[in-house]
């Protein structure tokens, strides 16, 4: 059981991911950053992970963790994996930064039963007023300019939503929170993090 001493090392987001996991699962995480959920994943759950992570840093800091990670650019896709490889395939704050959101998704459809994606949610209110005052938000999920941002594709979760069922995917949950506090009321508006868990088709594979 994890203590309160270790998740306080967690991010709450990351905490509700890691329950959304099954005992003795393969998982993978794409931009997986420092390794933290599957260092987690790996001490509390017993599973197998493999992340794929881009910047040496951070590359550096999973292999100081004991997680298996593989340096590579997440648009250039997902073909080292086969098809079902994995039961669980995890994108955390992510998705606004890859360049073909659909094909990125559609593929974790292929290699995964079930999916976790996680993105700032531009629906919050603070982002509309924002752009009412004549400028781009920058936030705490977005701390960037408009002219040196790495987002490129944000979106709402009804935004979100929609795209998941056009793909094909069934969503099983979803968790929605404004820095470490879970929103339940109003979180279109409320929340800056959507979080959600789906199971794919595998005719969402391209």
């Amino acid at each position: 059981m994890t203590t309160k001493t270790e998740q306080k090392k967690v991010r709450a987001d990351l905490l509700r991911i890691a329950g959304w996991i099954r005992d003795d699962s393969r998982v993978l995480d794409l931009g997986c950053g420092d390794g933290m959920l599957l260092a987690h994943l790996q001490s509390r759950r017993g599973v197998t992970a493999v992340g794929v992570e881009k910047e040496d840093a951070q590359v550096i800091a999973c292999v100081n963790k004991g997680v298996r990670v593989i340096q590579q650019d997440l648009d250039d896709g997902l073909a080292m994996f086969d098809d079902r490889q994995f039961d669980t395939v995890v994108l955390s704050q992510t998705l606004q930064a890859v360049v073909n959101t659909e094909h990125i998704l559609k593929e974790m459809g292929r290699v995964a039963r079930y999916g976790v994606v996680s993105f700032p949610n531009f629906g919050h209110w603070t982002h509309g007023l924002s752009i009412l005052t004549g400028r781009m938000p920058v936030t705490g999920q977005m701390p960037y300019e408009w002219y040196n941002t790495p987002n490129i594709h944000l979106c709402t979760l009804k935004d979100f939503e929609d795209l998941a069922t056009r793909l094909g995917f069934r969503i099983l949950e979803r968790a929605t929170f404004r820095e470490e506090t879970e929103i339940s009321l109003m979180p279109s508006l409320r929340s800056t993090l959507a979080v959600y868990h789906f199971e794919t088709d595998r005719k969402s594979a391209p």
